[in-house]
């Protein structure tokens, strides 16, 4: 009988396995310079879509941890992420596309969510693994909007 130490890499490799199942169907995409240079869908984004994906405390709910002066119609903004106000200056689409889809390539201690990302998580219910937080569309749709903060 094969002992306890001696599974470890067996079950690890078939947990590795099953994960990348669900991870196969997120779409290929290459870092290049601390940015994504190509849209994720080979179209660009809806910035009205992307307001509403960022807002929505469901899906982005990007104003729990930033603020934007011109959503302040929408209440309790946070602080513990930087202020997006003018972000559109400060970074290009490709920067901005890599935040949004896995801020831990650009600060690997961020707490800010991989939005488009499925491996390397703790805590995930069981409903939500294998599935990102964000579908491509919407991370093309939210880095539109972004590009509109000026």
């Amino acid at each position: 009988m094969p002992s306890f130490k001696s599974l470890i890499p067996a079950v690890a490799a078939a947990v590795l396995l099953a994960g990348s199942a669900y991870a196969g169907d997120l779409v290929k995409y290459k870092v290049v310079e601390y940015g994504i240079p190509k849209s994720l869908t080979g179209k660009a984004g809806d910035p009205e879509a992307g307001e509403k994906a960022f807002v929505n405390r469901k899906l982005g709910n990007c104003l729990a941890c930033h603020q934007v002066t011109k959503l302040s119609a929408h209440p309790f903004h946070g602080e513990i992420g930087p202020s997006l106000d003018g972000v559109a200056e400060r970074y290009e689409e490709p920067q901005l596309r890599l935040q949004v889809v896995n801020a831990k390539e650009i600060n690997p201690d961020t707490i800010m969510p991989g939005f488009y990302r499925t491996e390397g998580l703790h805590l995930v219910s069981d409903k939500f693994k294998g599935k990102p937080i964000l579908t491509a569309q919407e991370v093309e749709d939210v880095v539109a909007y972004l590009k509109t903060l000026k």
